[in-house]
This record gives structure tokens, C-alpha cells and sequence, in this order.
């Protein structure tokens, strides 16, 4: 499997900073955006509310006049014209017509600046007035206006009453709120830029110190770590998980320099037997039958070469991912005393299998690690010796697979090294000199892929005990 390698961002990639403020500054434009709209619709709707509320009570205030002097022709002029007739500022027009629409009165200059035409249709009475509309005189000015029937419509002595109130100073203080409001908008958006920049920068520095920190980190320093205690608590879980990764670089790297020392030890001792072999078979003239026990015990050194070379080839290939299927261990357990019974028998060992049940595995995987492990039990367990394959159930619903024998047993000081790649204990390699080294180390590999463990119990002259442990399928 290649990695595939890295070259930075592409070309055109956004960095970090520029994506949270440019995001940043659209949020925080949204919201004084939305800010300044919504206080800008709420002054127009006041005013409009407050200049609708002002037409209302005058047409409100005209009919209750008629209602209260039916011929007060005096008291109404005194409403009407007095506005237009005794103030220059005036800022409403009033028109009264009849039920035949003849102007019974109306502000003075009031047909000239808004013509009945201008007004909406009246409302039926004073308590269904709707709001009014605006419109645009040509000399610039802007009104407000509405009509209502007093008395309501069908009455006889019914009048229509038209109010236009002058809203032009209003509409020019809302231009000019406007402006201003575009150019609070224009100032928020920029300083809400900037400021966001540095806010952002300002947070990434610990990003920025984490990267230049893991950057000075190289495969000499590997012993080095982040202290997940110093940073902030977004980057506290990234700083502890980029520790546990290189720790488990750094025993990656001790357990290949160990594996290489360990290989290179392992491939030089059947070479140099080898070569020795060879120099002391070409020393001088030999017999035929001289040349041939040579070749035969190249061969043996040659074998032991392929095998160890074959179990380096699996561990690497155990390493990837694999694909458990359900299997019935105690026929897999049936094929496998049938295929080292052979051997158990040439030596006086009795092989017995107990229990069953569904395991989740790899089936080769599976075969590979109760083989090697029958294999050593074999190899160490004397004449008339017995081995034990027995299947349980844990607590938690996993497998518990043991293989136990009565075999020579294992010292306590080798224990802790013979999973380990290449360890052979003194009196291993006294009994077995074809060894490699590798049988447990494949077993413990294999457990791993299978999210499993595998545990060892043994003593020396007792026997040995080897549990594997699968998870629940």
C-alpha cells in the first residue's frame, strides 16, 4: 500500500483565516444589516402609524362637530379654514362634500394642491377608515391622504370628509436617515472586516504555535511531546491524539530497529554457515559423498532461510485490514488435530480438542495462530506428553481459546519477551536451532487485526498455557 503524498494546498485554496473572517464578516453583516432594516421599517411605520392617527382624529373630529352643530356651518369653517387662513406652516388640508359631491368646504388652496381625484375611496364611516396613500405634487411636496363619510354613508345629512396631511419634511428626514443608515452600514461592514481579521488570527495562533511546534518534530525526536495541558480545549484533544500517534511512532520505530538488528542477526548466522561450508568444501579435493552431505546441509540453512523470510512476508501482510467471517471453531479445531496429529503421534503426544461455538475470524488467520501455537506446543512437549485445545465463553460474550500443554515450560525472565519479533529463549534455541522466532509474534499480530488478545501462563517443568481471545462476533 503507497501513500499518497501531500503537496499543500492547491492553487486558489482559501486559507483558514481567509474563510472565518470572510464567513465572520458575513454574519456580522447580516446582523447589522438586519439591524439597521429592521430600525429603519419601525421609524416609517410609527410615523405612518402616528400621520394615519392624525387624519383619523380630525375626520373624527369634523363629524362629531356636524353631528353636534347640524347647521354650525361657523363652527366648521373655524376647523377648516383656520389651518390654512391663520398659520403659513400649516400641514393639513380638509374638505368636506356632500352626498352629490359638491365642496361644501374646504381649506383655502386645497383644490389646487390636492384635487378630490387624488383621494382614495372614502371609508363607509369614520370607525372603517383604512390607511391612506401618498402622492407626489409637482412642486415636490408629499401628502398623506384619506376620506371617510360621516354619519356613515346611507345617512341623509351624510358628508364625505378629506384630510391631506403635508408629510414632506418626514419623507426628506427618512431620505436623509436613509443616507445615513448606508453609509453606518458601509463603515460596520469594513471595521467588522478588519476587526474580524484580527480576532481570527488572534485565535489561530495556537494553531499557528501547534504546527511550528509538530513541525520541529522529526524522526530523531520522536521522545519529544505536545502537552495537551497548554492549549486551548478545541486543540487540547488534537494535541493528545497527535501524542498518542507519535508514541506509537516512536515504538514502531524501536520495534523496527530492534526487528532489523534482531533480521540481520538471523540471516547472518545461516549465511555465515554457508560460507563456512562452502570454504572448508573447496579447501581441498573431496568424495562425491563429501560434496553431497554439504549440499544437503546447505539445503536445511536454505530452508530455514525461506521459512523466516515466508513469516516476514505474513507479518507485513497481517498488518492490513482484514475481513472476519462467522466460523464454527470446533470444526475449524477438528481440521486442525487432524493435520498435526501425524506429528503429534511420531512423538508420543495426544492431541484433545473440548468445546465449540461461532467465532468472528479470519479463517486463514485463525488456522495460522492455533497452528503455530500447536506447532510450538509439539516442539517443546516431551514423549507421552499431552496438548489441550479447549473453547469458552468469556463473561462478555467473546471466545476464550487455550492451548495448553505439558511441555519444559517457559522461565518467568523470558515471559515479557516472547511475543516479541525474533526472542528466543537460551533453551529454545538449545532444543529448536531451526527457530525463527516469529511463531508467537505472528499469533499476537493476528489476535491484534481480530481487535483481540492473546495471554500466556507457564512455568518451567508445568507446561504452558497459551488463551486466545476473540471479541464478541
Amino acid at each position: 500500500m503507497y501513500l499518497k503524498r501531500s503537496n499543500g494546498p492547491s492553487p486558489g485554496t482559501l486559507s483558514l483565516t481567509a474563510r472565518l473572517t470572510v464567513l465572520s464578516t458575513l454574519a456580522t453583516t447580516g446582523v447589522l444589516l438586519f439591524a439597521i432594516a429592521f430600525q429603519f421599517l419601525a421609524l416609517v411605520s410609527d410615523l405612518e402609524f402616528e400621520d394615519n392617527d392624525f387624519i383619523i382624529d380630525k375626520i373624527r373630529v369634523i363629524e362629531a362637530i356636524i353631528a353636534r352643530y347640524p347647521d354650525g356651518r361657523v363652527h366648521l369653517e373655524q376647523e377648516v379654514q383656520w389651518e390654512g387662513n391663520m398659520r403659513e406652516d400649516s400641514r393639513y388640508l380638509v374638505r368636506i362634500v356632500d352626498s352629490r359631491k359638491r365642496v361644501i368646504m374646504e381649506t383655502r388652496g386645497m383644490d389646487r394642491i390636492a384635487p378630490p381625484a387624488m383621494f382614495p375611496a372614502p371609508a363607509r364611516d369614520t370607525h372603517a377608515i383604512g390607511r391612506g396613500k401618498k402622492f407626489t405634487t409637482p412642486e415636490g411636496r408629499v401628502y398623506l391622504v384619506n376620506a371617510a363619510w360621516t354619519g356613515g354613508r346611507q345617512a341623509p345629512d351624510s358628508r364625505q370628509v378629506q384630510v391631506a396631511l403635508d408629510v414632506t419634511e418626514e419623507e426628506e428626514m427618512l431620505e436623509g436617515y436613509k443616507q445615513k443608515m448606508a453609509f453606518v452600514f458601509l463603515a460596520g461592514l469594513f471595521l467588522s472586516a478588519g476587526l474580524n481579521v484580527v480576532v481570527v488570527r488572534r485565535g489561530l495562533r495556537p494553531l499557528v504555535q501547534l504546527t511550528e511546534t509538530a513541525g520541529r518534530i522529526d524522526v530523531t525526536t520522536l521522545n519529544e511531546r505536545i502537552d495537551a495541558r497548554v492549549w486551548p480545549r478545541e486543540l487540547a484533544r488534537f494535541a493528545a491524539a497527535f501524542d498518542a500517534m507519535l508514541t506509537r511512532l516512536e515504538t514502531s520505530f524501536e520495534r523496527l530497529e530492534s526487528s532489523s538488528a534482531n533480521l540481520a542477526h538471523e540471516i547472518r548466522t545461516p549465511l555465515n554457515i554457508l560460507r563456512g561450508e562452502a570454504e572448508v568444501a573447496l579447501s581441498r579435493a573431496r568424495s562425491p559423498e563429501e560434496y553431497r552431505r554439504v549440499i544437503e546441509s546447505s539445503l536445511e540453512e536454505y530452508e530455514r532461510l525461506s521459512r523466516l523470510i515466508d513469516n516476514i512476508l505474513f507479518l507485513a501482510r497481517a498488518e492490513q485490514r482484514i475481513e472476519p467471517v462467522p466460523l464454527d471453531a470446533g470444526h475449524e479445531l477438528g481440521l486442525l488435530q487432524d493435520y498435526y496429529g501425524t506429528l503429534a503421534e511420531e512423538k508420543g503426544i495426544a492431541i484433545s480438542c473440548t468445546g465449540g461455538g461461532t467465532i468472528s475470524a479470519d479463517p486463514l488467520l485463525f488456522q495460522r495462530a492455533v497452528g503455530n501455537l500447536l506447532s510450538n506446543a509439539i516442539r517443546y512437549t516431551p514423549a507421552g506428553g499431552a496438548i489441550t485445545v479447549s473453547i469458552d465463553r468469556a463473561e462478555d460474550g467473546g471466545t476464550l481459546l487455550t492451548v495448553a500443554d505439558t511441555g519444559i515450560g517457559i522461565a518467568p525472565g523470558d515471559l515479557p519477551r516472547v511475543f516479541d519479533r525474533f526472542y528466543r529463549s537460551s533453551e529454545a534455541r538449545t532444543l529448536n536451532a531451526q527457530g525463527t522466532g516469529l511463531g508467537l509474534a505472528i499469533v499476537r499480530s493476528i489476535m491484534e487485526l481480530h481487535r483481540g488478545s492473546v495471554i500466556i501462563d507457564s512455568a518451567p517443568g508445568r507446561g504452558t498455557a497459551v488463551t486466545l481471545r476473540f471479541p464478541p462476533a
